[in-house]
């Protein structure tokens, strides 16, 4: 399904969605990481961001229970150069796909990431629109300019919990693939402005 993408700077850039439909509004942000998209998809600081991955091939090995950072996905959408459709691991327990599916997630492949990497290193992060739905470039563009930005937004709020918890030795996560920890020694208490669970 086609998808395009409007920047704030005038820029305009086509995809393919391999999500379904659907839209997002978020600042366009790269990452050069080779692998670990799985981290970075619930890493709270990406809230309200769109995130472009330098590598051009993800999704091979998709995801699990133990190498999640947080129990949500922050970004509004992921846009790569081309997804991989069957993982190739042992430890996964769905692709990629099936994952941003169940948190509501556009997933975009086809992009130029060098020549959108390239912008965005040059301009800076910006404002941007990225659709199935509108594929009027000059309509995306004129939204990614109306588009208010992160800048003073309560991010926090987004990514906080709204209930005290109690850590485990295991974590909140799925202690499979890890030990749990040992004998007790100190009580921590932790504001949870949006942790991480590394």
């Amino acid at each position: 399904m086609k998808a395009m993408i409007g920047l704030e700077d005038g820029s305009i850039i086509t995809g393919e969605s391999f999500t379904g439909p659907g839209e997002a509004v978020g600042e366009i942000v790269f990452n050069t990481s080779m692998s670990g998209y799985q981290e970075i998809l619930t890493d709270p600081s990406y809230a309200g961001q769109l995130v472009t991955m330098t590598y051009p091939l993800i999704g091979s090995y998709g995801v699990n229970d133990e190498d999640m950072e947080s129990n949500a996905v922050h970004p509004r959408a992921f846009l790569m150069r081309e997804y991989r459709q069957e993982p190739s691991n042992f430890r996964a327990t769905a692709t990629l796909a099936e994952f941003l599916l169940k948190f509501n997630i556009l997933g975009v492949q086809g992009i130029d990431t060098r020549m959108l990497t390239r912008i965005i290193r040059t301009s800076g992060a910006m404002k941007a629109v990225i659709s199935t739905e509108d594929l009027d470039g000059d309509s995306l563009v004129r939204r990614a300019r109306d588009w208010p930005g992160l800048l003073g937004r309560d991010m926090v709020r987004g990514v906080t919990v709204d209930t005290p918890y109690t850590w485990t030795g295991t974590g909140p996560q799925a202690s499979s693939g890890f030990p749990a920890g040992g004998p007790e020694k100190f009580k921590v208490v932790a504001f949870d402005y949006g942790i991480k669970f590394n």
